[in-house]
């Protein structure tokens, strides 16, 4: 008898085990940034803030529809390549994610978000800044940070109205997300009454600077605009100080990291200027409490976009809480609608999917460290 009891109470600890397995539905997160080639550490940066929140998700064990969730990050590479990106893109949509957050680059974004849109998957990019990504029509593309229209405004009044240059040189990458921003950058100097007096191009894998440095400084401009990545800035300025251009040079947001001040030397200091989609970390929300834990965890300081990261992961997961689905086809119309204050600010989107309530800050490098002005 004890051994029959004892087999029916197994019996009943494996059926609720089972049962409460079947409950269980796992929610999978794709997430894409280039985690190899020069903009690796921005990729990690960008992965390292969605794993905090998937881990902060999971220990809230949430319930939708009835079912407790455990959410999975599914991370690729990009390699910052459009044409990987869209790899990438359609092996998210086959291995049938829930969501997306990313890609970190315009360039990369752009395109992938195509595949998404046709796929009906929503798609929040923490850090795309290029306006194009919002403007195709697609009905379930997102950013939670602000885009080129304010970066490169802003780097532009600061370079004009603040810092009283009269005349600016331009140099971008090409890429999608460095022309955007140089083109605002220079619409809003020329509009503030500045001369543009020189425009140059190099490209995402420069390290040679010497010949386009060498044409503007012949042209005497007070100011240097830079649209690329800090990859590239951090040399760009260092060469340009080597050559005897002594002026202050701006750029957006994918300069405006503390890994610039290294790529850059001494040269990066308190005439590097650049523009940034969010507040200042110390001036978000949730900033203080979020930079404190990501230090913890990963013992290094973050670069630009890993509470954006986290946001973007929030609303996704705040869009299957109100539709009480995590299927894509039930809960993407509710991403729109979510309504809330994250860690970097009030996460609300406008009819384009961009953030209804934009915020640009400013940054500079006095000692080589880089400090919000």
């Amino acid at each position: 008898m004890k051994k029959t009891i004892k087999s029916l109470v197994v019996l009943a600890v494996v059926a609720s085990i089972g049962t409460a397995l079947a409950q269980e539905v796992v929610v999978k997160i794709g997430h894409v940034a280039p985690m190899s080639g020069p903009q690796a550490h921005y990729g990690k940066d960008n992965e390292n803030g969605a794993r905090l929140a998937i881990e902060d998700l999971n220990k809230q064990a949430l319930k939708i529809g009835g079912k407790t969730v455990k959410f999975e990050l599914v991370a690729e590479d990009d390699a910052a390549d459009p044409k990987q990106g869209t790899a990438v893109a359609q092996k998210l949509v086959d291995a049938k994610v829930n969501g997306v957050v990313g890609h970190l680059n315009s360039g990369t974004t752009i395109p992938a978000s195509k595949i998404y849109n046709d796929a009906g998957l929503p798609q929040i990019s923490p850090s795309a800044s290029n306006p194009k990504y919002t403007q195709q029509g697609f009905k379930y593309a997102f950013r939670v940070l602000a885009n080129d229209n304010y970066l490169g405004a802003a780097a532009a009044d600061l370079a004009v109205k603040k810092n009283k240059a009269k005349t600016v040189a331009v140099i971008d990458d090409r890429t999608a997300y460095g022309q955007g921003v140089a083109e605002v950058f220079t619409k809003i100097a020329k509009k503030d009454g500045a001369k543009v007096v020189a425009t140059q191009f190099t490209n995402d894998k420069a390290t040679d600077f010497n010949a386009i440095l060498t044409a503007i400084k012949a042209k005497k401009p007070d100011a240097v605009f830079y649209g690329g990545m800090d990859a590239q800035a951090g040399p760009l300025i260092r060469q340009a100080k080597q050559l005897g251009l002594n002026v202050k040079f701006y750029g957006g947001d994918g300069v405006c990291t503390d890994e610039l001040a290294k790529l850059g030397g001494d040269a990066i200091d308190a005439n590097v200027f650049c523009s940034v989609g969010g507040a200042a970390i110390d001036k978000m929300p949730g900033g203080k409490a979020f930079n404190d834990r990501y230090k913890a965890a990963y013992n290094q300081e973050i670069q630009v976009y890993a509470p954006f990261v986290y946001d973007a992961v929030m609303a996704l997961a705040k869009a299957m809480q109100a539709a009480k689905s995590v299927d894509p086809k039930v809960y993407a119309p509710f991403v729109s609608k979510v309504d809330f204050v994250g860690v970097t600010g009030h996460i609300k989107f406008d009819k384009n999917g961009d953030l209804a309530i934009p915020v640009a800050s400013v940054f500079n490098y006095p000692g080589n460290k880089k400090a919000p002005l």
